[in-house]
């Protein structure tokens, strides 16, 4: 009993002096405060935080999540052709389709499909 009291206190003190050796070690200097500054995406995070943004490029992206969505939705059905009945099969295939095309048809006769205005 005592000597797993001993490996314990070995243990905690190991640890307390490796965090206090980081802590040490990794104090940050004032002339390092503009490395620890967040940068994303190559924007500076000193400039303006509203830089103006392409709401065409994020529709496409929006509309590319929303047909890969569906590409993923529409592979099981092939898969489970053979283990369901065929008549309640096809409608909820046909049915799901007929809305897919209806969506592309509304996205497309809104112009949303157009690569450039």
């Amino acid at each position: 009993m005592k000597l797993i009291g001993l490996y314990m206190l070995i243990i905690i003190m190991l640890t307390m002096t490796i965090t206090m050796l980081i802590m040490m070690i990794g104090k940050k200097m004032i002339i390092e405060l503009q490395k620890s500054t967040p940068f994303e995406c190559g924007f500076n995070p000193m400039s303006y935080k509203r830089l103006p943004f392409s709401i065409h490029f994020f529709l496409i992206a929006v509309l590319f999540l929303i047909f890969d969505i569906e590409i993923i939705i529409i592979l099981p059905m092939v898969l489970t052709m053979k283990t369901s009945l065929m008549m309640p099969w096809m409608i909820t295939s046909m049915l799901f389709l007929m809305i897919i095309i209806l969506g592309l048809y509304h996205e497309w006769f809104n112009g949303m499909l157009n690569w450039t205005k």
